[in-house]
């Protein structure tokens, strides 16, 4: 069993940002990036990694339960508290991801560390899973610019009142940060 390797190392109790924090402190901030982004890849890090960003639900894929995009989601929320710009390609690449699961949780994280991606949070405003639309118009609400205010208009029609409400408060964002033209 290697370092990364020690299940018992892991208080599943913690929040995701404290267990992610501990892990961090333990083997390195660039090395939590570079495992989370190697789970975002497909890759399997190991079970202490995996109890890290899953938690106590890891427990059940260890268990046996199918691991269907669990993995993947994890290590892209893994970059909500853990990040170098090293993961920008995976974070985008996860923008595409097939579970929507894992777009929207994409979409956060391009949010919060300011990750250029811009054409892929635009597609997604026309995402089938209505929770991905309203948290592309969310993230470009934080990331976007006045010449984003007409192609997230077209939201506030969608037939989501979620998506609606988002993409009003990602404009009305938009209009309050930019300068008065």
């Amino acid at each position: 069993m290697s370092e990364h390797d020690d299940p018992h190392a892991v208080d599943l109790a913690l929040p995701i940002a404290a267990r992610i924090a501990a892990a961090s402190e333990r083997h390195g901030e660039d090395t939590v990036v570079e495992r989370a982004v190697s789970l975002i890849e497909g890759n399997n890090e190991g079970k202490e990694f995996l109890l890290v960003v899953g938690g106590e639900h890891a427990q059940g894929i260890l268990d046996g339960a199918p691991v269907l995009y669990w993995p993947e989601l994890w290590g892209t929320r893994a970059l909500l508290h853990a990040w170098n710009d090293s993961a920008a390609d995976a974070v985008r690449a996860a923008l595409t991801n097939q579970a929507w699961r894992v777009r929207e949780m994409a979409t956060r994280v391009v949010a919060t560390r300011r990750v250029d991606a811009h054409d892929e949070l635009v597609a997604l405003l026309e995402d089938d899973t209505a929770r991905v639309r309203a948290s592309a118009a969310r993230a470009l609400g934080t990331v976007g610019s006045l010449d984003d205010v007409e192609v997230i208009s077209a939201l506030v029609k969608d037939e989501d009142i979620e998506v609606r409400r988002a993409a009003q408060q990602a404009v009305t964002a938009i209009r309050k940060r930019s300068p008065k033209q």
